[in-house]
């Protein structure tokens, strides 16, 4: 029996959850997070989630998202493929090429002049394609097109024996000392943290900093440090999901980058992780060679995986622009 492909219907998410333990199992999701990140997702068009199927079973999917979103009227820029997968057992037969070529063309309809995998920021599961641990698609994806922009790190930290450095809590007198000041972040610092988060850092960033305090509260869990002309960065634990070990956001204003305000809110915010009785810190994404890379290097941090941000340049031929309604 053929495989036939379709797009999302009801009862879907239980079993694309399952079959991502199968065919992705180190960047398995649970039903809540599928929901989350792809049903809930602010941009979801049933058309986006594509399934492939054989004799009545779910043996593949990919979701593919433009950022205007279908029915807007306005063209995309580009669109992103979040996540997909196909089961093992079901490889080497047409099944990616399929769902790929299919969801391309969906975003291509949409105006999209560009495709990246993952880094959807309203949404992400993880940065981009690891490579090491999914071969196969990584060639699948060559072949149609698709070409590294660049590679980001995901790193960690064991907090069990960690302590905070003499030198820091040192330096953290001496910019005390001169006006800067960290600790928990409280109601009244919310506008202007996610102000300045959006502002000086990324937009997302204060999007990250907005869903943490509604969907988990834990208010302590937002650092913040602040000088004489107001909040010059920020940390955040537990921002994702409620992972009390996931770390980050994280950044300082630019223009005081150098001072060492950096190290200290991180190893503030390691001491909080700790004292809260967090094991580990980990992220999904930093440029090894940026300065925050090289500050996790000397903090401790260790890369525990690599993820490619691949990209798919759509050819004017390939592109469609929708009538406006």
């Amino acid at each position: 029996m053929a495989t036939t492909f379709r797009t999302h219907r009801a009862g879907d998410a239980a079993a694309l959850a399952a079959l991502t333990t199968l065919a992705m199992p180190q960047d398995a999701v649970d039903v809540p997070t599928l929901t989350e990140n792809v049903l809930l997702d602010e941009n979801f068009q049933p058309e986006g989630l594509i399934v492939a199927e054989h004799e009545g079973v779910p043996v593949g999917f990919v979701y593919a998202v433009t950022s205007a979103g279908a029915g807007s009227g306005q063209e995309a820029p580009g669109g992103w493929l979040t996540i997909g997968c196909v089961h093992p057992d079901h490889r080497g037969r047409g099944v990616g090429t399929g769902l790929l070529t299919r969801a391309v063309r969906y975003l291509a309809e949409r105006g999209a002049a560009w495709v990246n995998v993952a880094a959807y920021a309203p949404a992400y599961f993880v940065p981009g394609l690891d490579a090491v641990a999914y071969p196969e698609a990584a060639r699948l994806l060559q072949q149609h097109g698709f070409t590294r922009l660049y590679t980001a790190a995901a790193m960690a930290l064991e907090l069990s024996t960690y302590r905070t450095p003499t030198d820091v809590l040192a330096l953290a007198d001496q910019r005390a000392a001169e006006g800067y000041h960290l600790g928990p972040a409280t109601e009244d610092d919310l506008p202007e943290v996610i102000n300045f988060a959006g502002r000086e850092l990324a937009p997302d960033w204060a999007d990250a900093v907005r869903e943490a305090v509604l969907r988990h509260g834990h208010l302590h869990r937002l650092r913040i440090v602040r000088g004489p002309t107001g909040v010059a960065g920020f940390a955040i634990y537990g921002a994702y999901r409620g992972l009390r070990e996931r770390f980050g956001p994280f950044g300082v204003d630019e223009s005081l980058r150098g001072t060492g305000l950096g190290k200290i809110l991180l190893h503030h915010t390691l001491t909080a992780m700790r004292a809260e009785g967090a094991h580990s810190a980990w992220f999904l994404w930093t440029g090894e060679d940026s300065p925050a890379g090289h500050l996790y290097r000397r903090t401790g941090f260790t890369v525990t995986r690599r993820f490619d941000i691949l990209r798919h340049q759509l050819t004017p031929s390939t592109q469609t622009t929708r009538e406006r309604s």
